[in-house]
């Protein structure tokens, strides 16, 4: 089951109280000071996990907390620190205060970690605060308490390139033919109903991932369809490709009411280098057949047909073309 969105309350451990203590030994009736520290809260750590792809862990368990920490002791014993949390997350996970709606950590390389609620620390014993004048002071320090905050986690995929497109242009069948991904493929629309990565390998030093969503409908950035659900996973994206459906004399539309929906929903993503993709050219013959001829969109194009394998050389090196001059 693939999720990108949760939303959780994390709690941190207080760190435990400091001791009041003094030594009572048999020939010593007035020993110091000997009130221990108290031990640490545990806090609660997000860290990167490269083999997890969804964030369903999160689906069920809603509240995670630490342990906090053990009190000091007598005889100079500071107390154990508590457990801390750790949770496990996809590379790509972006954590937010769900009050604030301010990004705390962007978790993009493998294994990083960023603490998300930080025990409290523990408090001094009585023996810190023994002077010349004050042999056997009777106090020590409070823990300090843990802190509690509720976040949001956003999966955001990693990926250079992404797939845009209505549904049933046949972007599904397209990354299947670029790269060894197995998405599902059926004739009927919305049949991509999750994310799929691919890698295009050009050769052993040269490649690229695509990400290809579900496709895109006129009010997507509205919540209509399943565009909005996803297209955050193309924000991290250099290139886009717009896959448009050739078969039909529609392709200028099409191609206005795709770049309409990213810039509404991010203008940004609008103005991104990217390439049209006419797909399904085993069915057009030529230019000739549409009303406004693809040559006078004032766009970068290339017909291929995923179905038949037409064209798709070309097409990998045009993709890595624009990646090239984006990172240059």
């Amino acid at each position: 089951m693939f999720v990108d969105f949760a939303k959780i309350m994390v709690e941190s451990g207080a760190g435990g109280n400091g001791c009041i203590s003094f030594r009572r030994e048999k020939f010593v009736p007035k020993g110091g000071p000997n009130g221990g520290d108290g031990g640490s809260g545990g806090s609660v750590i997000i860290k990167v996990d490269a083999g997890l792809k969804t964030l369903v862990d999160f689906q069920m368990q809603k509240h995670y907390k630490a342990r906090r920490g053990e009190h000091g002791k007598g005889s100079n014993k500071t107390g154990k620190s508590g457990e801390s949390v750790l949770l496990k997350v996809p590379m790509g996970t972006i954590i937010k205060d769900e009050n604030t709606g301010e990004i705390l950590a962007d978790l993009v390389h493998p294994d990083q970690e960023y603490i998300v609620a930080k025990g409290g620390m523990g408090g001094k014993g009585n023996q810190h605060f023994a002077t010349a004048q004050k042999k056997a002071p009777r106090y020590a320090q409070e823990g300090t308490p843990g802190e509690k905050r509720k976040i949001i986690l956003e999966l955001k995929l990693l990926a250079e390139v992404g797939f845009v497109g209505l549904p049933n242009a046949g972007k599904s069948t397209l990354l299947s033919r670029l790269t060894t991904s197995k998405p599902k493929i059926a004739d009927y629309p919305f049949t991509t109903k999750i994310p799929n990565l691919g890698i295009v390998r050009l050769d052993y030093s040269r490649s690229y991932v695509i990400a290809d969503i579900p496709g895109i409908i006129e009010g997507a950035h509205e919540g209509k369809g399943l565009g909005l659900q996803f297209l955050r996973h193309i924000e991290r994206t250099k290139v886009l490709v717009y896959v448009i459906d050739a078969a039909e004399d529609t392709i200028a539309e099409t191609y206005t009411t795709l770049k309409n929906e990213l810039a509404d929903y991010n203008p940004e993503l609008a103005s991104r280098p990217s390439l049209i993709v006419l797909n399904k050219k085993d069915i057009w013959e030529d230019e000739s057949m549409f009303s406004i001829p693809p040559s006078d969109l004032g766009h970068p194009f290339i017909g291929i047909s995923a179905l038949k394998d037409s064209n798709l050389l070309p097409l990998k090196h045009k993709i890595w073309e624009l990646l090239e001059r984006v990172d240059s």
